[in-house]
């Protein structure tokens, strides 16, 4: 995978750590149910849970990145697709729950961000496939 893929690839996760840092002191768990719900399943405590799934979610991002993006693996182009279409859908959950909502909702701050960065990454995937076929069919 290239250089410039593997970046924005760690920058969506970096990204991903922002906003769930944001939902943390926001206190997302307390007002979304599928979030009250998740971290309810890992610990009594919801702020312990959310945190602990949060914590889970960062952690396997930097393991995409480090054991698989960075060093161009087989699975890599499909972690990477996998994250820029699940921040997609992150970040567009969230504006559309805040403008419905008329206001600020927890990780709506954050979200522009990991709309960006996984349209990006999305960009310069589609991208570097496209070149890779046309250097097949050469």
């Amino acid at each position: 995978m290239s250089r410039p893929v593997s970046g924005t690839f760690l920058a969506l996760v970096l990204a991903q750590a922002c906003h769930s840092i944001e939902e943390y002191f926001t206190r997302l768990f307390e007002i979304l149910a599928p979030a009250r719900f998740v971290s309810g399943l890992l610990s009594e405590d919801l702020r312990i849970g959310f945190a602990i799934f949060n914590c889970s979610l960062v952690a396997f991002g930097l393991w995409c990145y480090l054991g698989r993006v960075r060093r161009g693996s087989q699975s890599a182009r499909a972690l990477a697709w996998f994250w820029a279409i699940f921040e997609l859908l992150n970040g567009s959950a969230h504006l559309v729950w805040a403008a419905s909502a008329g206001g600020y909702r927890p990780g709506a701050a954050t979200a522009p961000i990991l709309l960006v960065i996984a349209l990006a990454l999305a960009w310069q995937l589609r991208n570097s496939g496209s070149q890779r076929g046309a250097h097949a069919r050469r």
